[in-house]
């Protein structure tokens, strides 16, 4: 519970101070732009679309690791199987490529170029990292030895249009393909 707690306050800093800092930045960097109506009504549509990527990607990902990721009566968000079919089996954390997607539609929504073009992107690199130094470590300690053999054959991260359309589609899809 406590790595959970974690998370969120990590998730909360970087949101509310990419959001700060971006519009600080711009105040110094980008000053005419704050006042640009086309690149706010333009960023604000990009930031609409992206946001609903995000948010399709996490739903999708959360029913499936709900429907096949957990066996017994588990608390809401835990799983105790290894999924391997589905989307999950072109690449491992489907869940995490939408949420890398969530700093730059915030980015994109509140229309800060700083944010853009600088924060997303640093903060897209953290959340790799994390990805690396925590999700992974700890998908190794849960499923052991049947992980390291899905580590090896699958990607963690997968762009191919294949893969991205099984992440995409409804989950009644996912849940056919799984």
């Amino acid at each position: 519970m406590s790595g959970m707690i974690f998370r969120i306050l990590v998730w909360l800093v970087m949101m509310v101070g990419g959001s700060a800092l971006g519009i600080f930045l711009d105040r110094h960097w980008f000053p005419l732009l704050q006042h640009s109506v086309p690149f706010h009504v333009f960023s604000l549509a990009l930031g609409v679309l992206v946001l609903w990527l995000v948010m399709r990607i996490s739903r999708n990902t959360g029913r499936l690791l709900a429907r096949e990721g957990r066996e017994g009566d588990l608390p809401r968000g835990n799983t105790n199987r290894l999924v391997t079919e589905g989307v999950y089996g072109c690449m491992r954390h489907p869940m995490h490529l939408g949420l890398l997607l969530f700093p730059l539609s915030l980015a994109l929504l509140i229309g800060s170029l700083s944010f853009i073009l600088v924060i997303a992107p640093l903060e897209a690199l953290f959340i790799l990292t994390m990805v690396k130094l925590m999700e992974e470590p700890e998908a190794i300690a849960k499923f052991g030895d049947a992980y390291q053999e899905y580590r090896r054959q699958v990607p963690m991260f997968n762009l191919r249009p294949d893969c991205l359309r099984r992440l995409l589609r409804t989950p009644e899809a996912l849940w056919e393909s799984a």
